[in-house]
């Protein structure tokens, strides 16, 4: 990964990458270039060379070094995956962190990592302050990105060094560093090798399946959470099969996505949950910018019907494909299933969402046990999900006894409750920490969405001793009786649903809910109904 963008431009890659805003390690002759003090929002994969080569020399120039962990926390962009590649160049182990995590919990991150290095910006760290911690002060050495700092140096200070040579490591060393969404406490730090996240995850994708596979004509967009592993791993298998363009999207604001969407119509999309949400508006227009999809790709978190029916419908392709992925942090993909406008049409037998299809060929297996004895379940029966892959992370920074509790033999335990069924798919129904046996919160969510169009999204939460509490989140936070009604006459017991906006509900940094804190924020409550052992 530290020569990645060289090989690529060595080899001739003619993709040219747009962006909806400029990176934030935009070199002064970006600025320069892109008149009147901007940065500049396109690049050629020898201009991305570049950059990550100067980035190498600002880390290099800071002091750090082979073995060194850095951390870098800073405003959503794709300049995530630069600064990490930089990083890896030096032999260094790039801990990629989110901004959007509280102070506090990257205050305990940074105390677990024990890096020599932040990399960061003026803003995180006054948002830090503004929070009670003082980031700065956990690190030997920070380096902000975007302004003159008392006490950390200042990238004016590093500009213009010289990139060491590239430093090669194992295949089964540490290569790089990624939290878990975080849903119900603080993150895990996973660290995966070489080995796991490129040799086997970010290599199948390199294959250029039919159908579904990425072409050198393609547009490919990609609305992500740049700090987590999914992306880490996209950009060494976007950029190896050289589409004519990448877009990148670092916002949510279908406002401020749709110009750049129509100004490079994508072929490909991928984007988080949270973010088709927040576009799927643009999809009611008749000149919408989804026309030419023909693959759209979803990760992260679970995706509700309605949503993929709506960008199916907008596009124009004879038979576009929604190809929804399921897998964790510390294993990366475990399913596939490909959705289309057949399959999910409404009452159809493919049409819920919940079935993750069938384990990834040749990579994955998959297997349903009892939550007390781990002994396998017959089909139909739910229980928790175990994996095995040789995809599977090396192990927790600074938690290894949580690691070991999850390792059953060769076999990860996922925390999930799913059913197999006879056919060999998988059904999930809930995180465990969630899960009761008087309902599937996930099938409950699929079949209040479908029922109220009103709804942005729905969530169902568990407490002992009541009945579920649903929450429907609604664009103005109105819902009127008789629509829940209708809604709810043949499902079991909830409560009276709170309603609340997009922005009343606490998210991770990817838009998934988080569950515990909607919980207490709503009833002054934590405690659930699954163990939580496996969270």
């Amino acid at each position: 990964m530290g020569t990645l963008f060289d090989a690529c431009a060595d080899r001739g890659a003619g993709t040219r990458v747009h962006l909806d805003r400029p990176f934030d390690i935009s070199t002064n002759a970006d600025a320069d270039e892109a008149g009147l003090g901007g940065g500049r929002t396109e690049h050629s994969v020898v201009q991305l060379a570049a950059l990550v080569r100067d980035a190498a020399g600002w880390l290099a120039a800071t002091g750090a070094r082979h073995g060194d962990r850095v951390a870098i926390v800073k405003d959503n962009h794709w300049d995530y995956d630069l600064l990490a590649c930089a990083a890896v160049r030096l032999g260094a182990v790039p801990a990629q962190l989110s901004a959007h995590l509280p102070a506090e919990t990257l205050r305990t991150l940074l105390g677990r990592l024990e890096p020599t290095l932040l990399v960061t910006t003026a803003g995180v760290l006054e948002r830090g302050r503004g929070e009670g911690v003082d980031l700065a002060s956990v690190v030997p050495t920070v380096l902000v990105l975007d302004a003159a700092v008392p006490g950390a140096v200042a990238l004016d200070d590093v500009r213009g060094h010289t990139a060491p040579r590239p430093r090669r490591r194992h295949d089964d060393e540490p290569l790089v560093i990624h939290h878990t969404s975080g849903t119900t406490g603080v993150p895990k730090l996973v660290v995966h090798s070489t080995r796991t996240i490129i040799g086997k995850l970010a290599r199948f994708e390199t294959v250029r399946y039919p159908v579904i596979g990425l072409r050198r004509s393609d547009t490919l967009v990609n609305a992500s959470a740049f700090a987590h592993g999914r992306t880490f791993c996209w950009t060494a298998s976007a950029m190896c099969l050289a589409p004519r363009k990448i877009v990148i999207i670092t916002g949510q604001d279908p406002d401020l996505a749709d110009p750049v969407l129509r100004a490079h119509p994508p072929t490909v999309m991928e984007a988080l949950p949270a973010s088709y949400v927040c576009f799927q508006p643009l999809t009611e227009r008749l000149d919408n910018p989804f026309r030419q999809v023909r693959t759209f790709v979803s990760t992260y978190d679970a995706m509700h019907p309605p949503t993929i029916r709506a960008y199916l419908r907008a596009s124009r392709h004879r038979g576009p494909v929604w190809m929804q992925g399921w897998g964790q942090t510390e294993t990366g993909p475990l399913t596939f299933r490909f959705h289309t406008r057949r399959s999910l049409s409404k009452g159809s037998p493919g049409s819920s969402t919940r079935n993750l299809g069938r384990p990834v060929p040749v990579k994955t297996r998959l297997r349903v046990v009892d939550t007390e004895t781990f002994q396998p379940l017959p089909s139909g029966q739910a229980g928790l999900v175990l994996a095995r892959t040789a995809a599977c992370a090396l192990g927790y920074v600074g938690e290894a006894d949580r690691w070991l509790a999850k390792r059953i033999g060769d076999w990860w335990n996922t925390g999930d409750i799913a059913v197999r069924h006879h056919d060999g798919t998988i059904e999930l129904l809930d995180r465990e920490v969630d899960h009761t046996p008087r309902l599937s919160c996930l099938r409950t969510e699929d079949v209040l969405e479908d029922r109220l169009p009103q709804a942005v999204e729905c969530v169902v939460l568990n407490s002992p001793g009541e009945a579920p509490l649903p929450v429907v989140v609604t664009g103005d936070g109105e819902l009127d009786e008789d629509s829940w009604q209708r809604a709810v006459h043949d499902l079991p017991p909830l409560r009276k649903p709170v309603v609340l906006t997009w922005e009343q509900v606490p998210r991770t940094g990817t838009g998934k809910v988080r569950r515990t804190a909607l919980l207490e924020q709503l009833t002054g409550r934590t405690d659930t109904c699954g163990s939580g052992r496996w969270t």
